[in-house]
């Protein structure tokens, strides 16, 4: 009988990095029971989030906290967000004083925020700097919107679609800034101090 060895993926639970055959991980768990690998480069991290490192003793208050949390989106339950509500990005008088295409940016820079990409960007943004951003939307009645993290060595991109069931999806990714069309690489949005995706808007 020939036995073959099965290939099995491993990703980094925080900046979603395949990693290599053989490469050293340390196990999390976010919510008191189940574990999952970290690379060493996002230890901190979790750690500064509140996962529990394998073989440390997790809290009764840790699972009670993740029962009560089951409502919330991935990128909150993962990563111990508070409970109240998530602050838009820009304050509701200036909403009102935004046109329809900057509403847009704010739209599609809320609903990122709110998904499970968000500890994505801000995993590999630790390691590697603030990334360029770029919140573009496209023609057409989907009001599909392309959002976009470059760093020199590395590249995500998001498409935005506010009415789909799954609003927020990745859409392409890459090693080098030079690959991004020139569409996506007009710099208009930043992350702030909580790692939130904020388009760059005139204050008047």
């Amino acid at each position: 009988m020939r036995v073959t060895k099965a290939n099995v993926t491993r990703v980094c639970a925080v900046c979603e990095r395949t990693l290599l055959m053989g490469e050293h991980t340390i196990r999390f768990s976010p919510d008191g029971h189940e574990f999952v690998d970290v690379c060493p480069l996002c230890s901190e991290v979790a750690l500064d989030h509140g996962w529990v490192r394998e073989g440390h003793a997790v809290s009764p208050a840790l699972q009670q906290q993740t029962r009560r949390r089951r409502q919330k989106t991935l990128w909150q339950t993962l990563l111990g967000a508070r409970d109240e509500e998530a602050e838009p990005v820009v304050t509701e008088p200036v909403l009102r004083r935004l046109s329809d295409d900057e509403l847009a940016l704010v739209e599609a820079a809320d609903l990122f925020n709110q998904s499970s990409f968000r500890h994505t960007v801000s995993g590999v943004a630790r390691s590697l700097g603030q990334p360029k951003v770029s919140i573009v939307p496209l023609p057409g009645v989907n009001a599909e919107t392309v959002l976009t993290f470059a760093w020199d060595i590395t590249w995500y991109q998001y498409r935005v679609t506010p009415e789909a069931s799954q609003p927020v999806r990745i859409a392409d990714r890459g090693h080098d800034i030079a690959e991004v069309e020139e569409t996506f690489a007009q710099w208009n949005a930043r992350l702030d101090e909580l790692d939130r995706l904020v388009p760059d808007l005139a204050a008047v």
